[in-house]
Order: C-alpha cells, then structure tokens, then sequence
C-alpha cells in the first residue's frame, strides 16, 4: 500500500499500490457485460428474488486482481438498469460474515467489503468509487485522476439517493456458526453523474467503463469478536484483492483496463449483443505506450524521447498497422496515433488524456 495525499482526504488507499507503473504480470482482456433495462423498478432489499434478477445473467465468477489465481471464496454480480437506476446484485460466498465499521464514509475496505468502480465517459478521468460493507455502511468518493497523477480525491462526496440493502446468509459478527455469504443490492442514480442541469447521461445502448472489487481479509477471534489478522510482529496481514475484470497488477485505479457494460434498451429477458469497438484497441495500446513512458521516467528521470525505448515503434490491431508517433515537450509528452477505423487521430497526454481530434 502507499500513502495518499491530496487537498481533501490522507487515508492508506487500499487495492493499490507497489511500484507505481509496474507492467501487467500477463496479459488480460476487459470483460463485457450487457445490462439490460428493466420496466419494473427494482425493490432494494437485499434479496435475489426479484422477477427481473431471475432473468438477468451472472458475470462470470470473480478472480485475483492479477488475474493468476482462483479466489479462495466465490463472488458473482448481476446488473440492470432503468431511466433513474443502474443496479447492481452482488452474491459473495463468505464462511465468517462479519464488519464492525458502521460510519458512513469511513475506510470500509479495513472491513471485508463490495467495491463500484465507474467511469461514465471512459477518459480515465473524473471516475467514481463507492464500498460497502456486510453492515451496508458506504464510502463513496470522487476521484478526478488516477493515484499514478497528482490527483484530488473527495472523500465529502456522495451520491445522492443511494439505496442499498445487505442479506447475510447466516448470522453476521457469530464467531460461533458457519456462514454462507452474503449479498448486497444497490440501486445508483444515474443523476449524480450528470454533468449539468440538461445533461441526459442515462446510457441507452451505450457502454461505460466499470469493475468490482471485493476485498477480503484473513482474520482471528479476539475476546469473542472479529479482527483482521496480524503477523507475529503485530502488522495486518495483506489483504486479499478479487476482482470482476482483473487488472494484472495490484492496482484498482488504472480505470483504462476496467470493463465494459452495455447498457441495453432492450427488455430483461430479450437479447442483445456488444462487441468492443475498434477504436478501443487503439486506445489499449497507446494506454500500454503511456505506461512504459511513465516506467521510462521513474529509472531515467526523463521521458524518452523514441519509442524504441517503450518497446513499441508499430502498433497492430486487427490486423492494420498503426505507426504512432512521439513528441516530447516542456512539460510532458504526446503520444499519436491515426485511426484506421474513425480515421480520427488519438492523442495520450503526460497526464493518461486521450483527446481525439
């Protein structure tokens, strides 16, 4: 972990840090998911029963945020949506059901807790997080960069009309039975991502940028309660990081390798079908450039000023070559490309912004 300052919040942010632009330890592709909208509102009880979750597809099963090992308890999300909500149904299989923070916007993940990462318009800019813990206590912030970038974090943000419900199967803080899991519902207004008054951001056949995070901590019995646990010198031991779309490396807040939901106009119980536009691969490798210049400036103190050194002078998707090109200038760098398939030209800056021109 590392240390986090910014003008509004100085917490240990949990999820991610080591060196901060270490490389993939493999390869790995976003997941996708089509959310579709539901007429009926759903009731936010914690339950799965509703009609319209029974019709929804789970994701596929959770993994290592790394994206090199099975998990060692299940987790699970469904998704919907209608004109005022994005809904979420997560299931998480859990032996030991417990939390003990109960104040909203407190560290949650020093809990085992449920994690929303959003990023409405995919820039990797100005995105959203919200935990939740197994006594539905939230923390939601507003981060405007990733940790990678001198960013500002609200910790005072909130989403406004925030509606979520918590069912433990079994008896949560027991130390004496065995549980089974449990499973969060939670309904998101898409009105605290407007960006204006008339701004109509719902998302109708559109997709968004999101991934889930689910942190879980080895833990021992104290006085007949619940801790995290410690190592012999009295230190937490890490905790575990599971995650939808795995990130590989341990790093939540690299928003350009989070996954894509498609937000169906069509019925729950209708099918429809996405595929990852083009355009977005190119975007993937000029994200894997700005990495490997930003690891070029941590040994060099320097960026490069070729891409040879970035290891990539020619970039290839599906099947066309794109040749970027690089310039450096006073206060940072651009990286390049035309686009064989908009036939627009991308730009990533110093700072991870991709403007298209």
């Amino acid at each position: 972990m590392m240390r986090i300052k910014s003008q509004f919040l100085s917490v240990i942010i949990g999820c991610f840090a080591f060196s901060g632009f270490a490389q993939s330890v493999k390869e790995i592709t976003p997941k996708n998911y089509v959310a579709y909208k539901t007429s009926k509102e759903i009731i936010i009880d914690g339950e799965e029963t509703d009609p319209a979750w029974e019709k929804a597809e789970w994701t596929t099963p959770f993994i290592d945020i790394e994206g090199v090992a099975k998990p060692k308890y299940n987790t699970q999300v469904k998704m919907l949506w209608d004109d005022k909500n994005y809904y979420i149904l997560a299931k998480m299989e859990e032996p030991h059901v417990w939390a003990n923070l109960k104040q909203r916007d407190t560290i949650i993940f020093y809990n085992n807790d449920f994690e929303v990462f959003i990023d409405p318009d995919g820039d990797t800019q100005n995105y959203y997080e919200l935990e939740i813990n197994a006594l539905n206590t939230a923390w939601d912030l507003f981060i405007n960069k990733p940790y990678r970038e001198n960013n500002t974090v609200l910790n005072d943000w909130n989403i406004d009309g925030l509606r979520s419900a918590v069912k433990v199967n079994g008896t949560i803080n027991n130390v004496s039975d065995t549980d089974k899991g449990w499973t969060l519902e939670i309904a998101i207004p898409w009105s605290v991502y407007k960006k204006s008054y008339f701004d109509d951001n719902v998302p109708k056949d559109k997709f968004w940028r999101v991934n889930f995070s689910r942190v879980n901590w080895q833990h021992d019995i104290v006085n007949g309660k619940y801790e995290r646990k410690k190592d012999k010198e009295g230190k937490f031991l890490p905790e575990y990081n599971w995650v939808w779309s795995p990130m590989g490396v341990i790093n939540m807040h690299e928003p350009e390798k989070w996954a894509y939901v498609y937000f169906s106009s069509k019925e729950i119980g209708q099918k429809d079908s996405f595929a990852i536009p083009e355009e977005e691969d190119v975007k993937w490798e000029l994200y894997a450039l700005y990495r490997a210049q930003k690891q070029y400036f941590e040994k060099n103190e320097s960026w490069s000023k070729s891409l040879e050194n970035l290891s990539k002078k020619n970039i290839v998707v599906e099947g066309k070559t794109i040749k970027p090109v690089l310039e450096n200038h006073l206060s940072g760098f651009n990286i390049s490309v035309k686009s064989p398939f908009s036939n627009k030209t991308l730009i990533i800056k110093e700072d991870g912004t991709i403007i298209t021109k």
